[in-house]
């Protein structure tokens, strides 16, 4: 494959594989918090105005703070995958450790642990981070770096191997 398909490919794969670490990040904390999202609405359930009134104001601030978090934990992990495509690092620690570290730099930048209910523990965040990482390096990770394949042809030359008489 040449330079350029496979540099296409990884324009492709990347956020391919981001979009579905960020999912996997987002299962793995609605599991882990399952009983707290369960006892939040057995306590809302007081009335249908009630639960209409949070729909129309509560709910698109909740959105706006967590793609504000979102946000905020993907960009640092970004860097961490510019460095991993530029040196073609395909390590699972790597990636793995890349998701971890993010996700706490975005929980301390965003002030998310003012509800007392889901983000309140940095292990629930430590954790998502590092499900998606290891779920990115699945998807994009083990291949990271466009100009070094991941599989080559036996007997290939490549340029830093010494040459054969």
């Amino acid at each position: 494959m040449s330079s350029l398909g496979r540099f296409i490919l990884r324009l492709l794969v990347v956020p391919f594989g981001a979009l579905a670490a960020l999912c996997v990040a987002e299962m793995v904390v609605i599991f882990i918090n399952w009983n707290n999202f369960i006892e939040l609405l057995t306590k809302a359930q007081r009335s249908n105005e009630d639960a209409a009134l949070a729909l129309m104001f509560v709910a698109p601030l909740v959105f706006l703070q967590l793609a504000w978090a979102a946000f905020s934990m993907m960009l640092p992990a970004a860097v961490g995958v510019a460095i991993a495509e530029g040196l073609a690092i395909r390590s699972w620690i790597y990636h793995a450790a890349n998701g971890a570290i993010s996700a706490w730099i975005g929980w301390s930048l965003v002030d998310l642990r003012s509800d007392g209910h889901f983000f309140d523990q940095p292990t629930i965040v430590l954790a998502a981070g590092l499900a998606a990482g290891f779920v990115y390096w699945l998807i994009a990770g083990w291949s990271s770096g466009f100009w070094k394949p991941a599989f080559e042809p036996a007997g290939a030359v490549t340029p830093g191997s010494p040459r054969r008489k």
